[in-house]
């Protein structure tokens, strides 16, 4: 029997609506968190401050142990750092991430000599200390949000011009949707494991914006060739067969570039370990979008205001891509 991914539309939509609303409620919560103030726990790239990560020196004796989190938000409090971020890191917790207001050089040494004296000695090697200024950060999030909203405008145009408004909208929030569980995985890990989005996080979001709106446009392409073959099937009729003729073209792109994210992932070092889980979450989202919610909400639509899919005057390649 011949699948339908219109005959389960309610399902499709059910699976989106819980992962989204759970990202939503995880993102007010993150927003209510005191060390945290927004959707995402942001990092230095777009708040500023200072941000300093120490690990304790396993060379001298006694001195590697786990460290005492309510002993670090002591010695902050009376440095005058309350509020500040702090997280301890690695599988035996003998790191410590601290994420501070700008610090000068004689604060970031009086904060280290007194962390050193209440935790214990810090390996000079693993010490890491970056500091980025207020007015870099914002431009940095108003240059990112200016990208995203500019990539959603073009996009819309670009299908509006090439099919027809509706399949631009649907085809809109195919990407919304991708965007929203992306979204919402970071924020719950930054609540749960204190991950941080960077500016390229933002990068990793207009990327995944692309891929999902390609995998959409060879869907509604492939659309537009069933009915022009077959002008009198119904639209429920005609979007499964499409997404059918698709569907193995969408899993095998899907599943080989997931394979080299995969090892970016695992072997890529912190740098780019987030970088390539955004883009193995959003790319997972944008195939299940193309396939399960653009399409059939252009079905349930079309239905639904009795609106026929116009024959285009030509015929589309079979292998045409955006």
């Amino acid at each position: 029997m011949k699948f339908s991914v219109i005959k389960y539309r309610s399902l499709w939509w059910s699976i989106s609506a819980a992962i989204i609303l759970a990202g939503i409620v995880s993102m007010a919560i993150s927003w209510t968190r005191p060390d945290i103030r927004a959707p995402l726990r942001p990092s230095l790239d777009f708040i500023g401050g200072t941000r300093l990560q120490f690990e304790l020196d396993c060379t001298k004796p006694e001195n590697c142990k786990p460290i005492d989190i309510a002993a670090v938000r002591q010695i902050l409090d009376t440095q005058g750092l309350a509020g500040s971020s702090i997280q301890v890191i690695g599988q035996e917790q003998q790191g410590l991430s601290l994420r501070t207001k700008t610090l000068d050089v004689e604060q970031r040494t009086n904060l280290q000599t007194a962390l050193s004296e209440k935790i214990g000695a810090f390996a000079p090697q693993s010490t890491q200390i970056d500091t980025v200024g207020p007015t870099l950060g914002k431009q940095l999030f108003t240059s990112g949000l200016l990208a995203l909203l500019l990539s959603f405008a073009g996009i819309t145009a670009y299908l509006t011009f090439r099919f027809q408004l509706d399949y631009a909208f649907f085809a809109f929030v195919a990407v919304f949707h991708d965007v929203l569980v992306t979204l919402g995985v970071f924020s719950f890990l930054g609540l749960v494991q204190g991950v941080e989005v960077d500016s390229l996080f933002v990068v990793a979001l207009l990327t995944l914006i692309g891929f999902s709106v390609n995998d959409t446009v060879v869907i509604y392409d492939r659309v537009r060739e069933v009915i022009k073959l077959n002008p009198g099937q119904s639209i429920d009729q005609i979007v499964d067969d499409a997404v059918m003729q698709t569907l193995g073209r969408s899993i095998n792109t899907t599943f080989t570039t997931l394979l080299t994210l995969f090892s970016i992932f695992l072997f890529g070092g912190e740098t780019l370990k987030y970088f390539a889980l955004a883009l193995i979450v959003g790319f997972i989202a944008g195939s299940y979008s193309s396939i399960f919610v653009a399409s059939t909400l252009l079905a349930w639509w079309r239905s639904r205001t009795g609106h026929s899919i116009p024959v285009p005057a030509e015929g589309i390649n079979q292998s045409e891509e955006v």
